[in-house]
């Protein structure tokens, strides 16, 4: 099942991101159905999977689930671009192609999914931490923060300079640094940490510098030091509840 597995993986990643060029998916997305490029988009991962299957026959039905499937998910996502938004139509698009090639798997090889096993006390902790890392810790940021009643006291520190960047990045950076902690920590590589402080501590200083506002400049280090410490303490809480196992 691995090997059938992979193979079919390999083929959707070679078809889908190294061998299609970015004129064919402009092309998909302003002439949907009747580009030619949809059809050579499918001629290619036809052609990849029969060179990684060794052009064996025996998986022809494996070949017929997923370049039909795929040629409908993608005819379907073309006439939903500019109606959802493109991350999340890609992940859609994504999700949708795993799922067949999945039931391709499944017809030479059945495996059972058994969702009782997912559920351990590991994967809950895991999930727990995540959550924690993410969202909880924004939150408690932003509450944290919200007393001092400064312009941006319903937002965490780094949405301060906002008005000139990303929507929403300041969030999501947050998010980051903190997940780039807890992966440091699991592997134990403390010394990646202080290069992720250091890195921070250098593109913030020049915010900081042009803001001419110390009461600014603390706000937003008593707000990423909080991010560190709520990244270090959640990171270490999981090592010992794992240890605890």
């Amino acid at each position: 099942m691995i090997t059938l597995g992979l193979k079919l993986v390999l083929a959707h990643v070679l078809g889908d991101f190294v061998f299609q060029a970015d004129k064919w998916v402009k092309s998909k997305s302003e002439k949907k159905h009747k580009s030619r490029h949809l059809y050579l988009h499918i001629a290619v991962h036809a052609i990849t999977m029969l060179v990684l299957l060794k052009f064996d026959f025996f998986y022809w039905k494996a070949l017929l689930v997923i370049l039909s499937s795929h040629l409908l998910i993608d005819v379907i996502k073309t006439h939903l671009d500019g109606r959802i938004n493109k991350p999340t139509l890609f992940w859609l698009d994504q999700l949708a192609h795993s799922v067949f090639i999945l039931i391709a798997v499944y017809l030479y090889e059945p495996f059972t999914i058994s969702i009782q096993g997912l559920l351990t006390n590991e994967t809950l902790f895991f999930l727990l931490a995540i959550l924690c890392i993410t969202f909880v810790s924004s939150i408690i940021i932003k509450q944290s923060l919200s007393s001092w009643g400064l312009e941006a006291q319903q937002s965490p520190p780094e949405k301060l300079f906002e008005k000139d960047s990303l929507t929403n990045a300041g969030k999501y950076i947050g998010y980051l640094e903190r997940l780039f902690l807890f992966c440091f920590i699991l592997m134990n590589q403390w010394q990646a940490i202080g290069f992720l402080i250091a890195a921070k501590s250098i593109f913030r200083f020049s915010d900081l510098s042009t803001a001419k506002d110390r009461k600014l400049t603390e706000y937003v280090l008593i707000g990423t030091l909080l991010s560190f410490g709520l990244a270090l303490l959640i990171s270490i809480l999981y090592r010992y509840c794992l240890s605890l196992q």
